[in-house]
């Protein structure tokens, strides 16, 4: 079993929550944890993406796209 935590939430959140985790049919409980992972997911990825994006080089990005032949966009690929 894992960790308990108290939170003190506003009467209107804790009714929201309450509403969609009962509209999901999983428990308040199950609600926050899942909701916590997801944010915990996207702040992880973020930095990653980040850490990610600082080891690449403007040389071997230009080196790559000399390489992508010239098209036109798809009539579905227009703004």
């Amino acid at each position: 079993m894992g960790s308990t935590l108290t939170l003190r939430l506003p009467k209107s959140l804790h009714g929201k929550i309450k509403e969609q985790a009962k509209t999901d049919e999983i428990s308040i409980n199950q609600f926050l944890v899942t909701a916590a992972a997801e944010k915990l997911s996207a702040l992880l990825t973020q930095d990653y993406l980040e850490n990610e994006a600082a080891k690449g080089k403007r040389k071997d990005f230009t080196k790559v796209l000399k390489n992508v032949p010239h098209t036109e966009p798809e009539p579905h690929d227009y703004l």
